[in-house]
């Protein structure tokens, strides 16, 4: 004597009337809020249970006339379970050849079971004070990452100014070492006509 839900069912005949009208009325709420929400809450809305109804009664209506669906119904058990995606795995794949699959896969699965075993003994790091707290930061953490990216900017700045610099100062050896070459060749030439006045004096 048990009512749904582990309530002890009430003995007494008016003692169960009262809990079936409550019952019922927490069934009729619910009906009529899923009707709201089907319908709309206007005057004109249509009943859920009327047009179930009447879907039934069509679709009886329908079965007794025709045969075909009167063996149809009968055998819905059977079509439900031809259905099943897995229907056709039990037929073609036998027991036997499953097991094999699995003892083919015994180490990759013995490896998977190890691996799991490390999660679940490392899960007290999981849960710890530190690691729970990491939400509490996430706003510095956010400012730190803004505060990285505009370094980071600022360095590629500073970079690309070094690196002119460096082609500005190879640009300027450049040009101070072929200067220096013309001076040498001209104070060479300087030097041998020098000394080509003195052998003629």
């Amino acid at each position: 004597r048990f009512w749904p839900g582990g309530d002890v069912f009430p003995v007494s005949r008016s003692g169960r009337f009262v809990v079936i009208m409550a019952e019922l009325k927490k069934l009729q709420s619910r009906l009529d809020e899923l009707e709201n929400r089907v319908y709309g809450d206007g005057e004109n809305r249509r009943k859920i249970a009327d047009d179930l109804i009447k879907v039934q009664a069509a679709l009886g209506n329908v079965a007794s006339k025709r045969e075909r669906i009167k063996i149809l119904y009968k055998k819905i058990d059977d079509v439900l379970k031809y259905l099943d995606p897995q229907y056709i795995d039990r037929i073609v794949v036998p027991d036997a050849m499953k097991l094999e699959f699995i003892l083919a896969e015994e180490q990759f699965i013995r490896n998977q079971a190890a691996l799991l075993e490390q999660v679940k003994s490392l899960k007290p790091f999981l849960d710890s004070e530190h690691i729970k707290a990491v939400p509490g930061h996430a706003s510095k953490l956010q400012t730190l990452s803004q505060i990285h990216i505009q370094q980071q900017d600022k360095s590629e700045e500073i970079t690309a100014e070094t690196k002119k610099l460096l082609e500005d100062y190879n640009k300027t050896i450049l040009l101070l070492s072929k200067q220096f070459v013309q001076w040498d060749e001209m104070l060479t030439q300087l030097e041998a006509a020098k000394r080509v006045k003195l052998a003629a004096e």
